[in-house]
């Protein structure tokens, strides 16, 4: 489709140039039709302002809805741990007043500890025995026994774990030489 070209005259028709031809609009006509484009720019405008407002509103709603989350998933971690310190205050309650079982009472919130991070996806990794992989283990030692091969985990100094079979934390080992 060509494009029409709409002359404008700014200092009036020239004499023996009609003021307005096939292709001319009149001059009436040319007002309205800066006005009714200029109305256009405006609506334009004032649409661009309000989707940017618009915008505005849902990122700071997205932000807040992500903070909600978070602190729903925190709250989630901290009532169960509440209860963990609640049996760490009463086993040493009763290591003062000289009462046995405080073995037995820090085994219990041991158990409470790891059933907690295993609900969440968090578990401990076997590495005794087991190969090196520099992805999933630390070494921080190197120990001589000649009945292991070369690379084969003798001992762990730090567990390594797990969450959702992705890494959280590498496990620190004594690799045999």
């Amino acid at each position: 489709m060509a494009k029409r070209s709409i002359p404008i005259e700014i200092h009036g028709p020239k004499e023996g140039v009609p003021a307005s031809g096939p292709n001319l609009l009149p001059a009436a006509d040319l007002g309205a039709e800066i006005e009714r484009i200029k109305e256009q720019l405006r609506d334009e405008h004032d649409r661009h302002i309000r989707t940017l407002a618009d915008f505005k509103n849902y990122r700071r709603r997205q932000e807040i809805e992500g903070k909600k989350s978070a602190d729903a998933g925190k709250r989630e971690i901290m009532l169960p741990l509440l209860d963990i310190v609640d049996d760490l205050e009463r086993s040493l309650e009763r290591a003062e007043e000289g009462g046995e079982g405080l073995t037995e009472g820090v085994k219990l919130i041991h158990r409470k500890l790891v059933a907690l991070l295993e609900a969440q996806g968090v578990r401990a990794m076997e590495t005794r025995g087991k190969m090196f992989d520099p992805q999933l283990h630390e070494a921080v030692a190197v120990k001589s026994d000649r009945h292991l091969k070369p690379g084969i985990i003798v001992d762990e100094l730090r567990k390594g774990y797990l969450w959702n079979d992705a890494l959280l934390r590498p496990a620190q080992v004594r690799v045999a030489e």
